[in-house]
């Protein structure tokens, strides 16, 4: 049974720094890619950034230069590091999980197997 659990929102002051983490069981880090999305209200998920089961990043324009993904092996979780944050960053926060064999443009919802309950993350002007 697959399940990834997404932690670590609240409210975070504008230009201040969060970490969320993913909880992942039931696949294993280096056969999966983990990716973040966010939702915020009234708008269209949309992704945020994405690890590759080698290790390799991937950044929406929004969030580069301000966000990083990691990975730690052993505890099979994902971390999304958040610097910076604008008002603009509030949103519920979502891990999902893609198979590297068929992920082709990793931006889209429908290419992530799993998904883990949100985390709700906002930031205050």
């Amino acid at each position: 049974d697959v399940q990834l659990q997404a932690s670590g929102g609240g409210l975070v002051k504008a230009g201040g720094s969060t970490r969320l983490s993913c909880v992942v069981s039931g696949l294993s880090l280096d056969t999966y890619e983990i990716g973040w999305f966010r939702q915020a209200p009234g708008k269209e998920r949309e992704w945020v950034s994405t690890i590759g089961s080698t290790d390799d990043t991937y950044y929406a324009d929004s969030v580069k230069g301000r966000f990083t993904i990691s990975r730690d092996i052993e505890k099979n979780t994902v971390y999304l590091h958040m610097n910076s944050l604008k008002s603009e960053d509030t949103a519920v926060y979502y891990c999902a999980g893609a198979n590297p064999w068929t992920v082709v443009l990793r931006h889209e919802t429908y290419e992530y197997d799993y998904w883990g309950r949100g985390t709700l993350v906002t930031v205050s002007s």
